[in-house]
């Protein structure tokens, strides 16, 4: 009996000593219990449409030789789904262009690669594009680089864009509407220039708003039917140009016709 009764009692000590131990050793051992809810992160939400990007990453555009893992990396990262009209969402990550209204589209996702590509851009290159359309171009650019000028000549387009844009955080792309034609003096000179939309020949006033060393890339060609896309490079007063590929896009238009 007392050997039950000092059993007893030694346990409730042992208890006591605990209770009045606690802050102190919750202390040392940085409150385990209680950290361990507070830092454990709760799982993201998973992407449904990661798989589908990174399917367009590896056949579409890396088995087709864009080779710039930035480029790369950026085509991963935007979500083109974001950009395409509801009714065309299941076809969102399909590598071809589809309507975005007002007789516009958006570019298939290896032409927006090939031609980003050809930009050559570095963080902190001023790049402008014409024809920001539903935005994913000007999306992916601003991946590269935190100067990006888009503008665009169709006013609901525009305005849909921006507020895309706006909404998935790509804040500091500077939107106009314009003609794009006659580009973006006020921010001119820019390191490269993407024009995504067809005129029947090249912009002057481009090819005056590119740095020496600028370059351009643009496709060229009747409407309706196949153009070139061309890379064009400024050195001095003097261009150089080179044919990439042909390519269908839609035409440049304003009233400069």
């Amino acid at each position: 009996m007392r050997r039950t009764v000092a059993l007893v009692v030694a346990v409730l000590a042992i208890i006591a000593f605990a209770l009045r131990n606690a802050p102190q050793m919750a202390k040392r051992t940085g409150g385990a219990a209680s950290t361990l809810s507070a830092t454990t992160p709760t799982p993201a939400t998973p992407d449904p449409y990661q798989p589908l990007r990174e399917h367009m990453v590896t056949f579409d555009i890396e088995d087709r030789g864009v080779v710039d893992p930035a480029v790369r990396e950026s085509m991963r990262t935007v979500p083109r789904h974001e950009f395409v009209l509801p009714e065309y969402l299941d076809q969102a990550y399909a590598d071809h262009p589809l309507p975005i209204g007002y007789g516009q589209t958006i570019s298939q996702p290896y032409i927006v690669a090939a031609m980003t590509e050809l930009l050559r851009l570095k963080p902190g290159d001023k790049v402008l594009e014409i024809g920001l359309g539903s935005g994913y171009q000007a999306a992916v650019l601003a991946e590269l680089t935190d100067q990006v000028y888009s503008v665009e000549i169709v006013e609901e387009l525009y305005k849909r864009a921006t507020e895309t844009l706006q909404r998935l955080g790509y804040s500091r792309i500077k939107t106009k509407q314009a003609d794009g034609y006659y580009g973006w003096e006020e921010h001119a000179p820019y390191d490269a220039i993407i024009v995504t939309c067809a005129p029947d020949h090249i912009p002057q006033p481009l090819i005056n708003q590119l740095k020496d060393g600028g370059r351009l890339v643009i496709p060229v060609g009747p409407q309706g039917s196949f153009q070139t896309l061309w890379l064009i490079e400024k050195q001095g007063d003097q261009t150089t140009s080179r044919s990439i590929m042909g390519v269908v896009f839609v035409p440049l238009t304003g009233d400069h016709q």
